[in-house]
């Protein structure tokens, strides 16, 4: 499983495909109108299979994957891919979009549906790892560290995160000199802010090592999503990992 950091720009100037088949634009500011403009039959098949392709060939390789493997794995053109998604830019942010709205959605649902803090941590971790997602969180979610007042804004804080021994806290940090756009932040916000309860809940609950934040829940969620050839293979080694690293968050009593 690779994970790498891919820095994207926060507007393009070129046209690109919105979320639901839609063409969107770039426009001064770095906004994006949508038009109603629905895609033809053929155009909406292909960008299903860019997407596919994408999510696989980012899944395997990375972020750092030219577009040409995305095309060589989609069967078309690459051409076609830029016809899509103008820039690398716009196709990296879309899949990171979709994957870190589908953790928050897998995350609420183990909130609201699991009475047991434990049961609800670990069926949020079970479920986002078997649909492979660690293999495509979005780098700037992974990449949570010691800040210091004067290098991050108070604004990009990572709720319900532990206080370092060292008085630094945790937050969520972007590139130096590459601004995150809006929708980044606040989609990356809202994954950590309900990963965040799950974390709080179990740990208030006596079930979770108190040195455990965030980040480590979510670094288990990355570690424990091995890209392998074989499906069978890789669903068995993400089981066998998971239960191995569930079993290093729980808390033990003390002796």
């Amino acid at each position: 499983m690779h994970i790498q950091d891919f820095h994207w720009s926060t507007a393009s100037s070129a046209s690109a495909l919105a979320p639901g088949g839609t063409l969107s634009a770039a426009v001064g500011g770095g906004r994006e109108v949508s038009r109603t403009t629905p895609l033809r039959v053929d155009a909406q098949r292909n960008l299903e299979h860019v997407l596919r392709a994408a999510r696989e060939v980012f899944g395997e390789l990375g972020y750092g994957a030219p577009m040409e493997d995305v095309a060589r794995r989609a069967r078309v053109g690459v051409g076609t891919v830029y016809r899509r998604f103008p820039s690398k830019d716009v196709l990296v942010r879309r899949i990171a979009e979709e994957e870190t709205s589908r953790l928050t959605d897998q995350a609420r649902t183990a909130l609201g549906q699991e009475d047991e803090p434990w049961s609800a941590l670990s069926r949020f971790l079970r479920t986002s790892v078997a649909s492979g997602a660690g293999r495509l969180l979005p780098p700037q979610v992974l990449r949570v560290g010691v800040a210091d007042e004067d290098t991050v804004a108070d604004e990009a804080r990572v709720p319900h995160q532990r206080t370092q021994p060292g008085g630094g806290e945790l937050r969520l940090l972007t590139e130096p000199g590459t601004p995150a756009g809006a929708d980044d932040d606040a989609g990356a916000a809202a994954l950590l802010e309900v990963v965040g309860q799950l974390v709080d809940r179990a740990r208030a609950a006596g079930e979770l090592r108190p040195d455990v934040s965030v980040s480590d829940v979510l670094l288990v969620i990355a570690t424990a999503a091995p890209s392998l050839p074989d499906a069978a293979q890789q669903a068995a080694a993400s089981t066998r990992l998971l239960d191995i690293l569930l079993e290093g968050l729980r808390s033990r009593p003390s002796a």
